[in-house]
């Protein structure tokens, strides 16, 4: 059994975030003078020859990164293999890669929902170990230019664990010409002006054209995409921050999952069984007017090759609800496994400082890639050609890290939210008796994990 977590606090105010960071921050990541000389071939000289091996997934960040990898390779002479995994395998793959002790992986990447389970289980090694390294550090890391927000998101118990990497905001991506055809002059800011000021407007079932699509297919994409998509904007959460009672059965919770099944006959009939690429190619081809979908999916909405809307391709806020404007919010961190031998972390952490460097986000970025560095995602030059970039910074600044819950039980709990979310979804369990099951079912888990008495 998990013991008690004494770890990450109740989420704080932005401005309070910021400034216990930019304290924290400012004691850890001061390099010694002598550091000033310091550059990536000196500093990987001793590393040649190694190979680490480095977990990505199948997204446009991580098609990205690997363009990139060969100038890594040949400024430090080390080799960086990939491993290249669909996110719904990525942690049981990382998982057995501890557990078993089979070293299979140096470069661990974590979404933000896995920090906890990595940090308790001591899989991965504090990120102090190397920025404390003057033969490591790069002095122009500068922590203080990603966001606030993404730092905390890989803290656990006051440790920062990884490096941002892949970095999300849900937004809303909308077809300015459908809209503009339907009388529309800007997209929806409210939940409530997207139900019944647009979507009846936006909906032509004859033509097979709906106004919204809602990625809804059980697992994670159930749990994050849909189903908590409409908990925190209407006023439920996952449980209260202090005490971890779950109110996942409040009146906001109800709420929420009512205004889901009001959308529905808005979208595309089997919305339950569609994941993210599903929902994306029916807006590449013309056949919904809405999607909120993470940031990552601009690079393939406005492919040349793929999207049939590339010069009505607009991108906004996601609405906010009735209690708060709270967006979706994920991502991943680089981290480094304390199972690999001394010289491989070293080399790994090398490679993942370089990977997320102020120096290589714009590069990454006209690649395809996420990242959140704070001077090249509000560069005029790069808001200017990747609109995205603006409701994404924006939403950063008010973004709760918390959205879905960091402790080591969350893949238990949002099995269960998958499970009775999609039945609720399908109409085959009543609003009511199913967040009841999962409250229920979430206070167990809780209990047993030595959160509740």
């Amino acid at each position: 059994m998990i013991g008690i977590h004494f770890g990450k606090p109740p989420r704080l105010a932005a401005a309070a975030v910021a400034g216990v960071l930019a304290l924290s921050l400012s004691a850890t990541v001061s390099q010694p003078s002598s550091a000033a000389g310091w550059n990536l071939k000196d500093a990987a000289a001793p590393y040649k020859g190694t190979t680490i091996n480095v977990v990505v997934l199948d997204r446009p960040s991580y098609t990205a990164e690997k363009a990139l990898i060969p100038e890594f390779e040949k400024e430090t002479g080390i080799t960086v293999k990939t491993t290249t995994y669909p996110y719904e395998s990525a942690l049981k793959a990382e998982t057995l890669n501890f557990v078993s002790n089979s070293n299979q992986y140096d470069g661990i990447l974590a979404d933000l929902i896995w920090t906890g389970t990595f940090a308790n289980s001591k899989w991965v090694v504090p990120l102090t170990t190397f920025t404390g390294n003057p033969k490591l550090a790069d002095p122009a890391l500068d922590l203080n230019d990603f966001f606030p927000v993404w730092l905390d998101a890989f803290k656990w118990d006051g440790t920062l664990y990884g490096l941002p990497w892949d970095s999300y905001s849900g937004l809303l991506y909308y077809n300015k010409c459908m809209l503009q055809k339907a009388g529309f002059t800007s997209p929806p800011t409210t939940w409530d002006q997207l139900l019944t000021k647009y979507a009846p407007k936006l909906t032509n079932k004859s033509t097979g054209v709906y106004a919204y699509a809602l990625q809804s297919l059980r697992g994670e994409t159930q749990t994050a995409d849909s189903f908590s998509r409409f908990l925190w904007d209407f006023g439920g959460s996952w449980y209260d921050p202090k005490t971890y009672v779950p109110q996942l059965a409040s009146a906001g919770a109800v709420k929420g999952m009512e205004f889901r099944a009001k959308l529905a006959p808005y979208m595309p009939p089997g919305i339950v069984s569609d994941d993210h690429a599903q929902v994306v190619q029916l807006m590449a081809q013309g056949k919904v007017a809405m999607i909120t979908e993470w940031s990552s999916f601009y690079t393939t909405l406005n492919d040349p090759a793929t999207s049939k809307i590339r010069e009505c391709l607009a991108v906004g806020n996601e609405p906010a609800g009735p209690a708060a404007a709270d967006p979706a919010f994920g991502g991943f961190a680089y981290m480094v496994s304390a199972q690999s031998p001394q010289a491989k972390q070293e080399a790994t952490y090398l490679f993942v400082q370089w990977l997320t460097s102020k120096a290589v986000a714009p590069e990454l970025i006209n690649k395809g890639a996420v990242v959140a560095r704070k001077g090249a995602d509000t560069a005029p030059a790069m808001m200017s050609k990747y609109p995205y970039l603006k409701p994404m910074v924006a939403q950063w600044g008010h973004s709760n890290p918390d959205w879905r819950p960091r402790i080591p039980q969350y893949p238990q709990m949002s099995e269960v939210v998958a499970n009775y979310g999609s039945q609720i979804q399908q109409g085959s369990l009543g609003i009511q008796p199913g967040l009841q099951k999962i409250n229920d079912e979430i206070k167990a888990i809780l209990t047993q994990g030595g959160y509740l008495k």
